[in-house]
């Protein structure tokens, strides 16, 4: 008799709900023991996304996104601390460690590196602002702007079973930096390890209440209470993402749903890779590793293995040799190389889909029915040898249509670039495929070519495989998704990952409203001068606040002296024959640095105060030729101002506009400064 096991729980309305029966047994994929049971019986769904709309989304709203950013990098180290009580679950999910690893660690790793993006890349204020400002009328009076605001509603991300720290970080973090709360539901199967990542993160007490909620077993009737604030994400089989994007709930809301599914991925090797060339070793080792993470249970996983065709053989020999090498066993033995699959169901699905597979091709490597285990019994753990088939005929359909979810891929040969190109196409959208290749050329034919049918291209070589994190590896910088099959949606994408959670609205108004709505100075905006913005601190500056300085001539001298001074001879600032031909200047022209220069001279105020540096320039463009004679007045307006932080200073960006008597506009850019929050005394 099997000893009784605890029931998950669920985090719902700020506290640890339990399910009202006993629940199903999970088990632990290299023993079979059980490891917990799983239930949501009596769990009010309705409820607990209520409770994030009125709870969670007040509280994230009043905070800024620098603040949100703060809280993700504490609570990316706080999980840091506390990873090896999540390794020693994900053992039981048949993982090794280095599979654990790429699991939490990447997790941790999306906290961190959105962050850190929050942090850089978006304002300290409640509001995103996407786009330049739109000009709609002739006089300047009526402009219009793009503004992100957060949705109003719950990121509802449903996970799946391979990635149980990973797949729900990387969902978390964007929308928690966007300002929208978040419930996860995890897949049964190893729903014990989110449970305790979710636990760690409550515990950390860092984020406010309702951001996030937690519901471990049957989704039941969540998806009946969405509304068109919220915003569901899924990540599993393709078949499941059709039937939950056709949910009536999601189409009659026009609910923002975002499926990330199980795609056919390949990896193209370059003619020129022959064996005994770099490319060649690097193409066999990625397969192989592609092959044996996580058991194969990856949706980015290499499934199509495309190789020049008279190169086949050379492949597969190579990649046989090194599977040979792979020990399958129990994780907690240091020399295994590859646990096992999540459960003995999934073990099973993964046979049924080589049956098929086999139809089309050969095995050349493994045994999808008998496995050396080390230290494990092969028949309560799900273990499964790593199964290498060959497809002589690459038209066949199996390949491009059937996907075995474990250590399993298809060696497909090729005879050209077009061939290859569509036979990538083949498998009608993916998340990820590669190329291997010394050969720019050949990589950028097949780049462009594949392009629309992948969400992300790996081209490997020698020059970047030191640092490449591999074909398999999602980044937080870039999206996690792709077309077709692979589920039509985006995740993460750095920035693009945030505003999917944010509506955008177009406001139209005059620049003054503008600059109110969005925090950021408009042309037009009323400005005020006084007391020179530069004597005051972050805490006394406001939007507007402006100075107004010139003229000062440019003189023929200045032009000369600038050129020889700076070495910058250009003929149009030194050849009065060729600067007078030339169509743009008839004439000798000022340079425009010197513009610039004089235009910081204009409006520095140089006594030691609050401005602490002057950290670079942005959007410069010269507008107008300067020519000796001509003056020059320099307008500076505060246009944004963002303190950072747990930091005794912020950034102010200044308007900067240089004109000539005419009112004629010579150069136009922003000024990057560093400002102190309180006046130095």
């Amino acid at each position: 008799m099997e000893r009784a096991t605890p029931l998950l729980r669920s985090y719902i309305g700020g506290g640890w709900r339990t399910a009202e029966d006993e629940g199903t047994p999970l088990r632990d994929a290299v023993t079979g023991d059980q490891v917990a049971r799983i239930s949501s019986k009596g769990i009010d769904r309705a409820a607990a996304l209520d409770y994030g709309r009125r709870v969670g989304g007040p509280a994230l709203r009043e905070l800024t996104f620098h603040q949100r950013a703060a809280l993700l990098k504490a609570l990316a180290s706080h999980l840091r601390e506390h990873r090896d009580e999540l390794y020693a679950l994900s053992a039981r999910t048949g993982a090794t460690q280095g599979d654990s690893k790429f699991d939490v660690d990447g997790g941790i790793g999306v906290l961190f590196s959105y962050a850190s993006k929050g942090r850089r890349e978006l304002p300290n204020d409640t509001v995103y602002l996407d786009g330049a400002v739109e000009p709609l009328g002739k006089g300047g009076t009526f402009v219009g702007q793009h503004v992100c605001t957060p949705l109003r509603g719950v990121a509802v991300q449903i996970n799946a079973f391979n990635f149980p720290v990973w797949g729900p970080l990387e969902k978390f973090a964007p929308a928690f930096l966007a300002g929208v709360p978040s419930l996860i539901k995890p897949a049964s199967q190893t729903a014990y390890l989110t449970e305790k990542l979710v636990e760690l993160m409550i515990d950390s007490r860092l984020l406010p209440d309702g951001s996030l909620q937690l519901l471990c077993g049957d989704a039941g009737d969540l998806l009946d209470h969405v509304t068109s604030q919220d915003l569901v994400s899924f990540t599993g089989s393709a078949a499941t993402a059709q039937r939950l994007r056709a949910h009536p709930t999601i189409v009659r809301n026009a609910v923002r749903f975002n499926a990330e599914a199980d795609s056919l991925n390949c990896s193209i090797l370059g003619p020129d890779a022959t064996p005994g060339t770099p490319e060649f070793d690097l193409y066999v080792s990625q397969l192989v590793t592609e092959m044996t993470v996580k058991a194969g249970q990856k949706c980015t996983a290499i499934r199509r293995a495309f190789v020049p065709a008279e190169l086949l053989d050379d492949v597969a020999q190579a990649v046989s040799e090194r599977l040979a090498k792979v020990t399958v066993g129990n994780p907690a033995d240091p020399e295994v190389r590859m646990g096992a699959l999540a459960s003995l169901e999934q073990r099973e699905e993964v046979r049924r889909s080589l049956k098929a597979l086999q139809d089309a091709g050969r095995i050349v490597f493994g045994d999808p029915d008998h496995v050396d285990v080390v230290d494990a019994d092969p028949q309560r753990g799900a273990f499964l040898s790593p199964v290498l088939l060959r497809a002589d005929d690459p038209e066949r359909a199996e390949p491009h249509e059937v996907e075995a979810f474990g250590p399993v891929s298809t060696l497909l040969p090729y005879t050209s670039v077009e061939q290859v190109v569509e036979l990538a196409a083949r498998g009608q959208g993916s998340l990820a495929g590669s190329v291997v290749t010394g050969d720019a050329d050949f990589a950028r034919e097949v780049v462009l070519g594949a392009a629309p049918w992948h969400g992300r291209l790996l081209v490997l070589d020698t020059d970047n495989a030191r640092e490449s994190t591999g074909h398999g590896s999602p980044l937080p910088m870039l999206v996690h998704g792709g077309p077709g099959r692979a589920g039509g949606g985006e995740e993460m994408g750095g920035i693009r990952g945030v505003l999917h959670h944010m509506q955008r609205t177009a406001v139209q108004a005059s620049p003054a409203v503008l600059t109110a709505v969005g925090g950021r100075w408009v042309a037009g905006a009323p400005r005020s001068e006084g007391v020179h913005p530069f004597r005051k601190s972050l805490a006394e500056l406001r939007i507007g606040d402006s100075v107004v300085a010139g003229p000062r001539t440019v003189t023929a001298d200045d032009v000369a002296h600038f050129a020889e001074f700076t070495g910058d001879t250009f003929y149009a600032h030194t050849d009065q024959v060729a600067a007078e031909a030339n169509p743009l200047f008839g004439g000798i022209v000022a340079h425009g640095y010197l513009v610039v220069s004089f235009a910081a001279g204009l409006f520095v105020s140089p006594e030691p105060g609050p401005v602490l540096a002057n950290y670079g320039l942005e959007n410069l463009r010269f507008l107008t030729p300067v020519k000796p004679g001509d003056e020059l007045t320099v307008t500076l307006t505060a246009k944004q101002i963002t303190p950072r932080e747990n930091a005794d200073y912020g950034e102010v960006r200044w308007d900067t506009d240089v004109t000539n008597q005419r009112g004629e506009s010579v150069a136009k850019y922003d000024v990057l400064t560093l400002v102190a929050k309180e006046n130095p005394r």
